[in-house]
């Protein structure tokens, strides 16, 4: 007896919520747009293949809603078909998977000094993710039922998700521990360095729990489609995870320039706090003056960008380390 709940339902409540988050993608990638008009081109690059195949993918979501729920209406023997749009979905969440893993693998090859032993490891697992994926998505066309794929390719979904979530764990362990370690060289830039931490738990803990969620319902409730629901939303995560990332970096260069002016620490209610200020100094006041006092301040904010430092050659007085290699500039780069 099929579970109408658990499998057309699953899907269906998996299609809505990753066509929301698609929105969201969107609307972040037009922030990107405004907020960063002369970003550098490889940067801008990355942000449209994302928005392609993201909306792509929500393309396939909806075509496998409809084949589920229009196409096969009221046919409950066609729930163990893989319709090719599913099997595709899988493939497009593995290259928008790899694309985000590359671009925090490259921000970790900068923080570590361009530290081969480490990066290397992390882009081999990323794409040996992306290899069982896509072997996935041949095969589930080829079997074309669930049932066959798991008697069968059962370890290889496995291991793609497993290896997506170990790629996740590690990005965020390397990560969290380089700007630990450039914490002590660099007193200044601490709330910066606080900022990408608490970003990078957030994004890499929320995507590698819907994927490690995903990977349990496949293995516990196989004869169901709730890991299939899962699976939708698993590549829009990765995309907004990225998406914020790029776009909260103006957000941390005007904090950090703010607290370097001010030489406060951040705050976790800074509206009281203007308030608490206010009043202080309103109690400060005399009662009666006649003296008007002006104070102008002016601010030069100078943005330095690692990757347009390594377009100019160093002075021969300067060391021979590659500038965009050094963890201050990667730190800099990041905010």
């Amino acid at each position: 007896m099929v579970s109408v709940p658990a499998t057309y339902g699953a899907i269906l409540l998996g299609g809505f919520l990753a066509a929301a988050l698609s929105g969201i993608v969107t609307v972040q990638s037009f922030i990107y747009i405004k907020l960063y008009p002369t970003d550098l081109a490889w940067r801008k690059a990355i942000v449209a293949v994302i928005w392609i195949l993201d909306s792509a993918h929500t393309a396939l979501v909806c075509a496998s809603i409809w084949i589920y729920l229009i196409k096969n209406f009221g046919d409950t023997s066609k729930i163990n078909d893989i319709p090719e749009t599913v099997a595709m979905t899988i493939a497009l969440t593995a290259i928008l998977t790899f694309i985000v893993h590359c671009f925090f693998a490259h921000r970790i090859h900068k923080l570590s000094r361009c530290d081969w032993r480490i990066t290397a490891p992390l882009l081999v697992l990323a794409f040996l993710r992306l290899c069982s994926a896509c072997v996935t998505t041949a095969e589930m066309i080829h079997l074309n039922t669930f049932s066959e794929f798991r008697q069968e390719f059962r370890w290889l979904f496995t291991l793609g998700l497993a290896l997506s979530s170990l790629v996740d764990v590690l990005i965020a362990i390397f990560l969290c521990y380089s700007l630990q370690t450039t914490r002590k060289a660099s007193s200044s830039m601490d709330y910066v360095i606080n900022s990408v931490i608490l970003y990078t738990f957030e994004n890499n803990s929320l995507t590698s729990a819907a994927t490690v969620i995903s990977m349990i319902c496949w293995l516990v409730m196989p004869s169901n489609l709730i890991f299939m629901g899962l699976h939708f939303v698993i590549s829009k995560l990765y995309a907004n995870s990225l998406l914020a990332t790029l776009n909260a970096r103006k957000q941390l260069r005007q904090e950090r320039a703010q607290r370097g002016l001010s030489g406060e620490l951040p705050l976790a209610f800074p509206g009281l706090a203007n308030r608490f200020r206010s009043q202080h100094d309103s109690s400060r006041m005399e009662p009666i003056g006649t003296k008007l006092e002006i104070n102008v301040e002016k601010t030069v904010e100078y943005e330095v960008d690692a990757d347009a430092l390594t377009r100019h050659s160093p002075s021969p007085s300067s060391p021979s380390l590659n500038p965009s290699c050094h963890p201050s500039q990667a730190i800099l780069q990041m905010a």
